[in-house]
């Protein structure tokens, strides 16, 4: 891997993990005001996920002996930082409510997003970041079998996310 593809990945990489934090800071003021969570369970399968998802497009990549100085995983790192950069955006959109988990704020400090993003893509967290990410990840790495089957084992969880988030806000509140 050339210098300038290791320090590009490693960087964003590193964005994911302040990501984390950014995450759990956010949810333990929100806790601290009453806020609620839903899905633990779900939650806890998604970042499992997402972990392994990560392990396995490295692992693929490294016994497969991938190139990261041609095209393909140039294309990869392209997706994988585009997705990191709307995950920022996503974050800097939605501020303290933003969290991994599925945590509703009280009312009155939990707003709906009506931005155009948001009414475009009615989960961009997930649809132009997280999928986009892993696609990007593997592709990176040339891990064809976790692109494929992780990603549909990943899908498991995440459609189950969006369902209960669906239910959960159309629930609380009423604008949605």
């Amino acid at each position: 891997m050339n210098t300038i593809t290791t320090t590009i990945f490693f960087i964003t990489v590193i964005a994911r993990f302040i990501s984390v934090a950014i995450s759990g800071s956010n949810e333990r003021k929100l806790k601290k005001m009453g806020a609620v969570e839903y899905g633990k369970k779900n939650s806890t399968l998604l970042v499992l996920a997402h972990t392994l998802y990560y392990v396995a497009a490295a692992t693929e990549g490294s016994l497969r002996g991938a190139f990261f100085d041609d095209t393909v995983s140039y294309l990869g790192l392209g997706i994988f930082v585009a997705a990191i950069g709307m995950l920022y955006y996503v974050i800097y959109s939605i501020r303290h409510v933003w969290t991994v988990k599925l945590i509703i704020a009280p009312p009155g400090y939990h707003a709906i997003n009506k931005s155009v993003l948001f009414r475009l893509v009615k989960h961009p967290n997930y649809y132009l970041n997280i999928i986009p990410e892993l696609i990007g990840l593997a592709i990176f790495f040339h891990a064809w079998i976790t692109l494929i089957a992780g990603l549909m084992i990943y899908l498991i969880p995440l459609v189950n996310r969006i369902k209960e988030e669906e239910r959960v806000m159309k629930s609380t509140f009423t604008e949605y």
